[in-house]
């Protein structure tokens, strides 16, 4: 009678182990959750720090934003719902939402984001660009370009407010010595000049961060693209728009929207230069207005929440359509 006899199985997998012998899954599984538990152990802290600091304060603003508190007796308070935020009675709207003047902050607010971060934008690129070449003396203009953005924004703002001001400020005086103005212009006091007055300042202040942020990306491009471009005789004009400018447009991207999620909640640059004119007030320099001035908790707090809920959004949206492309390309 013949019996069959089975040889046993000794072929591996690729990474050594018997192809019959079940895969070894304690080891990776302890290691994943002894790293996840020293990243929370590392995590609670901040968490705990961050919640003390800005949640607490955020969920008594949103609080306060349902009340009549005011600064004049903090403790006593009723709830007034959404009256703060909207209300119609007797025949007319009333709150943060139906005021001509908050909807004027947040046009000002908007124009001063778009104007500001474009051309912040398009000069960072720029100067990036300049100080990516190879030149003598690189690292002393690099050193000396980044000295506007380590400048305290109330310090650069006071420092511009003086130079610009119409009496004596350097600024008319080198316009009317060069014929360009015939008298002094009033910068940050007339209607026409002070929001563009304001942008100039931002510009000048915070180009240097964009600078910074593209010039990191264009120092990581691989060389390759370009000694292929040059041997082929491709023109650098061409060369920008085809191959640098796509490759850095992700950290462009990420410089761009962390301006204009500063943009948006712009405060002392404005208020420094022109305290709370309707011209310029943005959405923050309100809120402070309403809270400050006018003595009204209330009413600022709904202003703030207002403003918080404007650029969690454009967060969140900014979030979610990165998530989406980077799961479109994996």
């Amino acid at each position: 009678m013949a019996i069959s006899t089975s040889a046993p199985n000794n072929t591996k997998t690729h990474d050594g182990s018997p192809s019959g012998a079940p895969l070894a899954r304690s080891r990776p599984s302890r290691i994943h959750r002894q790293r996840l538990r020293a990243a929370w152990l590392c995590l609670i802290p901040m968490l705990l720090v961050l919640a003390a600091v800005a949640g607490w304060p955020l969920v008594r603003t949103i609080w306060f934003s349902f009340t009549d508190a005011s600064f004049s007796n903090i403790s006593e308070y009723g709830w007034v719902g959404l009256e703060n935020y909207l209300v119609y009675d007797d025949g007319a709207w009333y709150g943060v939402l139906a005021d001509p003047t908050w909807w004027q902050s947040v046009w000002n607010t908007l124009f001063f984001t778009v104007v500001s971060v474009g051309a912040e934008t398009v000069l960072g690129l720029i100067i990036a660009l300049t100080l990516n070449a190879q030149f003598r003396g690189r690292g002393l203009i690099r050193a000396a370009t980044l000295i506007p953005w380590a400048v305290p924004t109330i310090v650069s703002a006071k420092m511009w407010g003086w130079m610009l001001h119409d009496q004596f400020g350097i600024i008319n005086d080198v316009l009317m010595t060069l014929g360009i103005i015939a008298e002094p212009l009033n910068w940050t006091a007339n209607a026409d000049l002070s929001m563009w007055a304001v942008i100039m300042v931002d510009v000048w202040k915070t180009t240097p961060f964009m600078a910074l942020l593209t010039l990191a990306a264009l120092q990581m491009l691989p060389s390759d693209c370009y000694e292929a471009a040059k041997v082929d005789g491709i023109h650098p004009v061409r060369v920008f728009f085809k191959v640098t400018l796509p490759l850095i447009l992700p950290a462009l991207m990420v410089a761009i929207i962390f301006r204009v999620l500063d943009a948006l909640r712009v405060f002392d640059v404005i208020y420094v230069l022109t305290s709370n004119s309707e011209d310029t007030m943005s959405m923050s320099v309100y809120a402070r207005q309403q809270l400050v001035q006018f003595q009204d908790v209330g009413y600022g707090s709904a202003a703030s929440t207002v403003l918080f809920l404007i650029i969690a959004l454009l967060t969140i949206t900014y979030l979610y359509l990165g998530r989406k492309q980077i799961g479109g390309e994996s």
